[in-house]
């Protein structure tokens, strides 16, 4: 299956492309210094491209449709996953998917929104949009983990909660602020990490936490580009500008204090080396557990609760 390609990646691949067919003749012909010039080059123009990249260009690189999703990280990650279904009160949403897993011989609870990689496994995984069920299936997982004084890690990935009429009518709303109201007081650590699009209450959903994580290219706002666009333009036309200034990519909301810690990703975005990608997360997700679990409960809960509330400023 062919590889998508994003319009700014464009040059990169080209050249790459021509190292590749260099290389099919490079067993007759002597051009291995042109080759090596040309890999210098691609490297100087990823590294250009990469490090100015705009608002927008960075939400196209959290929605690649080649990005790992919360299932490729639970099998680089962590191991002897053992994914729970149902919330015991309607059914198994397939958007949200956890369970317990090891984390370098800790044991954790891993939930996560999940996306489909084509048209049939997106409408299996509704494109990654939960329903109140999967919202009430991770706060079983979490209540779960916190009866047996399991960490939780959360991993975001979503354009927002499944916005039909049946989840109107089966408690949307409640669904996602009970979640935050439980998550709040949960008594065991929780370290949220956005992995794409992390999109209004869908994401917030499962992102009250200790620590709150972002990946390089990834997004994370009260309403999506598009949406924004729509609503102060009445057209999509004005996306990029809406994202301008939604101020939504990593560094924006570090410097806002809504997130703790940017995680690097492989040059060029997670989708360009997704075992690096795995491998990094990896690494900081053993940091911050390892950090938390050294403190007890009540202290733990009331430091998240300072958190939370400390976000935002008011002036009169």
């Amino acid at each position: 299956m062919a590889k998508t390609v994003l319009d700014f990646e464009r040059p990169i691949v080209e050249l790459e492309k021509k190292i590749d067919e260099m290389k099919t003749v490079m067993q007759d012909l002597e051009i291995s210094d042109e080759i090596d010039a040309l890999e210098a080059k691609i490297e100087e123009l990823r590294r250009s491209v990469y490090s100015n990249l705009t608002r927008w260009q960075k939400v196209q690189l959290a929605r690649h449709p080649d990005r790992p999703y919360t299932l490729d990280y639970l099998g680089k990650v962590f191991t002897d996953f053992t994914e729970l279904h149902g919330d015991r009160h309607f059914g198994d949403d397939k958007a949200i998917v956890g369970g317990f897993a090891q984390l370098e011989g800790r044991t954790v609870m891993v939930i996560g929104h999940q996306k489909g990689r084509d048209t049939k496994s997106n409408l299996y995984r509704n494109f990654g949009m939960a329903n109140p069920e999967g919202y009430r299936k991770a706060l079983r997982m979490m209540k779960l983990a916190a009866k047996f004084g399991k960490p939780v890690i959360t991993l975001i990935d979503t354009p927002g909660a499944y916005p039909g009429l049946e989840a109107e009518e089966r408690g949307q709303a409640e669904a996602i602020a009970r979640n935050l109201f439980e998550m709040a007081q949960l008594p065991v650590p929780i370290v949220v990490v956005i992995i794409g699009e992390g999109a209004s209450g869908g994401a917030l959903g499962i992102g009250v936490g200790d620590r709150i994580l972002m990946l390089e290219n990834t997004w994370y706002s009260v309403i999506a580009p598009e949406s924004c666009s729509s609503i102060l333009w009445r057209s999509w036309e004005f996306k990029e500008q809406a994202a301008e200034a939604l101020r939504l990519t990593a560094p924006d909301l570090l410097e806002q204090g809504i997130i703790d810690r940017i995680v690097p990703e492989p040059m060029g975005g997670a989708h360009r080396n997704p075992s690096e990608a795995a491998m990094l997360l990896k690494t900081v997700l053993v940091e911050e557990i390892t950090q938390l679990s050294k403190m007890k409960p009540e202290p733990l809960v009331k430091q998240r609760i300072r958190k939370f509330s400390a976000m935002g400023k008011v002036s009169e």
